[in-house]
């Protein structure tokens, strides 16, 4: 007798569902993808003891007959596909067939089904993977799927299930994703009888985010590249989470897990994320479902595309420039009480970007790419030109470059406090800027750009600067030699264990040289597995970092003043390159309140 033998039915289905359902939030996934596929415009879940008592799901959708309703329970039954090639033009949720009987073969199953126009509805119910067993049954039209006692002829699987209130907060997200894919539907949530969450129809995908990201300050953007398609709603950098679990990602309106996606995104907001960091919001993500698969693992969780590479480096180009423009400018929400938090934007306020071309050169560029305000000297050496002199009745040197003012140099400039920070007055409120954060950022923008255009300017010590390293560093900073020079700073090596620093960027005079490399050193040792020019942006900040304006400097009027036209029309100006917010709002209006106006 052969060795090779055909699995029973239902241990071929247990296994599967070893596949398909992992705990109550993956019956939950499966049952409401069934029912939007059916065309539901409500769904409602059900729980008790975080499902693992009991998952009802019900749906208004188109329900079926009782043929139907038996021949779904049998594994690779589908309505959704019939052709091989239907796989390469999905437009549905579910194709695989596998769910209904593999949660059946766990579980108590009982499906309740009624087709609109029917005269009655069917019931089916399944007993642990045993034969169906079908009748007549009184039902609303469309569809209700109870599971009860999850895995309880599965013990083993049952034990590795975590506490009721985890289980509930994993159905909880698995739903939230399906709000997000589906923002023409309304979603309700019930946990052991009261009502907990709900999700109505909304109008668009973007009322849909701010409905479920309820709280956050998020900006639009979208755009399109070639057969591409972006849409996302991401809040400002320092609301970034280790890992991605506040990042949503959607492809062709269905939720995915995709690790090289979800950096693309982190990398369009440059060196504000730190690596490993992740932005909160959602991104949605819509090409040709043939140059999209989907069926590369068995929850649908994951897809591979035609040309990931190019895909990837699409979305991160397209975010760059619109985030660059969208966290500019400080929150502009409502005021916040002195000394608690920041009030988030109200959902009507997060104001869409689009791209747009490239302007070519910058009418507010307060110099060449070598030029900056990283010490007070260049600022004072600016100011000659750009500040209008004290004494001479305001008019400004050079009317020109007032013609288009933006909104930091619109500000009035009122005074420094503790040597940290610049009070300024505006329109709606006084605005509180960290002036290291502030000169960090513009000092940052300038080493960029000067990186970028290979037009570095450097500065030659009179007597070099000898800097003790350890030969496995000195080894990095020789395999990174011409990237280095091109940061404008001139190494020689002397002798085994140390290096001879010959000149270093101007914009970073004030800088110690010897902090120069050791900030170099540590940055391209944490970016040694990434090309040169993904890590760029981190050596250049820690730079910018340690040659700008520090806390406890003191700064005048006129390099106040400096400083804040400089932030405008600068990338993220908003932010100093390590994510940090440079500007912070008081209202008006808080002030009235707090003296009794």
């Amino acid at each position: 007798m052969g060795s090779v033998r055909r699995l029973p039915s239902d241990l071929a289905n247990q296994i599967a569902a070893g596949e398909v359902v992992e705990r109550p939030a993956s019956v939950v996934k499966e049952l409401v993808e069934n029912a939007l596929d059916a065309g539901a415009t409500r769904v409602k879940v059900e729980l008790d003891q975080g499902g693992v008592a009991l998952v009802r799901v019900s749906d208004d959708g188109g329900g079926m007959d009782p043929d139907d309703a038996v021949l779904a329970l049998e594994r690779h039954a589908t309505s959704k596909i019939v052709h091989k090639d239907d796989l390469f033009a999905l437009r549905t949720f579910g194709f695989r067939g596998e769910a209904l009987p593999s949660i059946a073969s766990i579980a108590k199953l009982t499906l309740v089904t009624r087709p609109r126009g029917a005269p009655e509805g069917t019931e089916v119910v399944v007993d642990g993977g045993a034969l169906p067993i079908a009748r007549p049954a009184g039902a609303a039209e469309g569809t209700s799927v109870a599971v009860r006692d999850l895995f309880f002829n599965v013990p083993a699987r049952r034990k590795f299930l975590k506490s009721t209130g985890t289980e509930a907060a994993h159905v909880s997200e698995a739903l939230l994703l399906s709000a997000l894919a589906r923002p023409d539907v309304s979603f309700f949530l019930v946990r052991d009888g009261r009502a907990v969450r709900e999700w109505l129809r909304a109008g668009s995908r973007g009322d849909r985010v701010r409905q479920v990201l309820d709280g956050e300050r998020l900006e639009a953007c979208v755009g399109e590249r070639g057969p591409m398609r972006l849409e996302a709603h991401l809040a400002p950098p320092e609301r970034a989470r280790a890992g991605t679990v506040g990042l949503h990602l959607l492809v062709n309106g269905r939720p995915v897990r995709d690790r090289p996606l979800a950096r693309a995104v982190a990398q369009a907001y440059g060196s504000v994320l730190e690596p490993g960091r992740y932005p909160v919001g959602v991104v949605y993500v819509d090409v040709p479902p043939e140059s999209v698969d989907v069926n590369v693992h068995p929850q649908k969780a994951e897809v591979r595309f035609a040309d990931g590479r190019a895909l990837y480096d699409a979305v991160s180009r397209e975010l760059a420039g619109a985030l660059a423009r969208a966290f500019n400018l400080p929150a502009t929400g409502p005021s916040r009480m002195w000394g608690t938090p920041r009030s988030p934007v109200v959902a009507g306020e997060a104001a869409a970007t689009r791209f747009v071309p490239d302007p070519g050169p910058d009418p507010w560029d307060l110099g060449p790419a070598g030029a900056g305000i990283g010490t007070q000297d260049a600022l004072r050496e600016r100011i000659a030109v750009d500040v209008p002199s004290e004494g001479a009745g305001g008019a400004p040197a050079n009317t020109a470059l007032f013609e288009r003012r933006g909104f930091y140099a619109s500000l009035e400039f009122l005074s420094q406090v503790r040597g940290t920070f610049l009070v300024c007055g505006g329109a709606d409120g006084l605005y509180v800027l960290d002036q290291h954060a502030a000169a960090e950022r513009v000092t940052f923008h300038r080493l960029r750009r000067a990186y970028e255009a290979r037009s570095m300017a450097t500065q030659r010590l009179l007597l070099p600067d000898v800097v003790e390293l350890l030969p496995a560093e000195i080894a990095t900073l020789e395999e990174h030699g011409q990237a280095v020079e091109g940061l404008g700073v001139e190494l020689r090596r002397v002798g085994p264990s140390a290096v001879a620093v010959h000149a270093i960027p101007t914009l970073l005079a004030r800088a110690r040289p010897e902090r120069i490399v050791r900030d170099l050193v540590a940055e391209l040792g944490r970016s040694a597995r990434r090309p040169f020019g993904d890590a760029a942006d981190l050596v250049l900040a820690t730079m910018a970092c340690h040659g700008s304006i520090r806390a406890g400097d003191a700064v005048t009027r006129q390099e106040a003043l400096a400083l804040l036209r400089a932030l405008d029309d600068i990338d993220f100006a908003g932010h100093c390159p390590h994510g940090r917010p440079v500007v912070t709002r008081i209202g008006y209006d808080e002030l009235e309140r707090r003296v009794g106006r």
